[in-house]
């Protein structure tokens, strides 16, 4: 047998160091850490984060730091886009609107006042207006539509600059679209976060006691829930309408997501429940004699949390979605109050000359949707242990 001489390098003593040490020695994470940190390293996670907290502040504060209300109507500024493409007049600039009426621009693009009108001349097919003194004329017998200045000259010089009076535009009442998008946007979150408030309670003890106790209780609890998910939530808004007096489309709305939503959420934890409720530690609890609520509410609920989480996430943006739905048709807000359903059913009859209305508020139900989503997918991947140390 041969011998290998041993290098005796190789036996010195580790020289310590407490730096060494740190990086030897495992990073110890506690469990909400743990989930944040896979949270936060994921990008898309991380947006939709963002984007929510971003819609938040928006509905909250917004309509603060706004100059008009989402009610008040200036009839002298209907339909004007957030884009102006105005007609250079020396050191003025005039903007004439889809119903050819011409209205006085600032250089830094803010709204004066829009002209008054003298007289039509329908065999020229122009209008004359008075502008400070001078007579201009807006010319729509051929298109685009010309300006005539006092001295019958056509004015060609064009300029795109941005309205600072209003900076989405207005929509046909000559109402802010920017402060009604704020006001639509406390709508929708105040219906999301009821429907999901109202998740966490009834569902999770519904789907929870039926779960733990079985047997019949649990067949005759969940075919009611099989019977109130079989009609449509329309049928629900409209007789909880007809039911309570007055104006109640919103209010509507919410009781309606409160009575019916939490079906989803029922299934869920049942589902949860069900497989934890077999777990030895229940069974150890059971031996030393809690009773079944403290076992519901100490054991089993808490371990179907994530679940739970991730379920009320992906419920918020369905919310949202129908409160826009119901409002869209007519069932939801009713003027002057706003709503971004609302606010898209105005939009329709403007959509082929004014787009802008339209583009909004559907912007504003993409992005909360997707925000809500995103968090939605992050917290599935965070709460999942299996994906711990990761």
């Amino acid at each position: 047998m041969i011998e290998t001489p041993i290098d005796e390098s190789l036996w010195d003593d580790y020289e310590y160091s407490l730096d060494k040490s740190e990086s030897l020695s495992l990073k110890h994470r506690t469990y909400g850490r743990d989930v944040w940190f896979r949270f936060r390293h994921k990008p898309a996670s991380l947006i939709g984060l963002i984007i929510i907290v971003l819609i938040i502040l928006f509905a909250l504060f917004g309509p603060l730091l706004t100059n008009h209300s989402f009610e008040k109507q200036e009839l002298s500024f209907v339909n004007i886009p957030p884009r102006l493409n105005v007609f250079e007049m020396g050191e003025d600039y005039i903007f004439v609107s889809k119903n050819l009426k011409p209205i006085h621009v600032s250089k830094d693009g803010h709204l004066i006042k829009a002209m008054p009108r003298i007289k039509e001349d329908l065999s020229k097919k122009r209008t004359s207006y008075d502008f400070d003194g001078q007579t201009i004329f807006v010319d729509y017998s051929s298109k685009p539509v010309r300006l005539i200045d006092s001295e019958n000259n056509s004015v060609v010089n064009k300029k795109n600059i941005h309205n600072m009076s209003y900076l989405l535009g207005t929509d046909k009442l000559g109402r802010d679209l920017l402060t009604r998008l704020m006001i639509g946007a406390r709508i929708s979150l105040l219906v999301a976060f009821i429907a999901a408030f109202t998740n966490l309670i009834i569902g999770i003890l519904y789907g929870g006691i039926s779960a733990y106790i079985g047997g019949n209780t649990d067949n005759i609890m969940m075919r009611i829930v099989d019977i109130i998910s079989t009609i449509p939530l329309t049928l629900y808004v409209i007789l909880i309408m007809v039911i309570l007096p007055g104006d109640s489309g919103i209010l509507s709305i919410i009781i309606a997501l409160g009575s019916v939503y939490w079906v989803n959420m029922a299934r869920v934890v049942r589902g949860q429940i069900l497989t934890l409720k077999e777990q030895d530690y229940v069974h150890g609890a059971r031996i030393m004699g809690t009773n079944t609520w403290d076992i519901l509410t100490k054991h089993l609920i808490p371990n179907a949390m994530g679940s739970i989480i991730v379920t009320v996430t992906m419920l918020i943006p369905s919310a949202i979605f129908i409160e826009a739905f119901m409002s869209f048709i007519g069932l939801g807000v009713s003027p002057p109050m706003a709503s971004w359903g609302t606010m898209c059913n105005d939009a329709l009859e403007a959509l082929r000359t004014n787009p802008y209305q339209l583009f909004t508020p559907s912007l504003a139900i993409c992005l909360t949707m997707f925000g809500f989503n995103f968090i939605g997918d992050g917290l599935r991947d965070a709460l999942d242990p299996k994906l711990k140390g990761r």
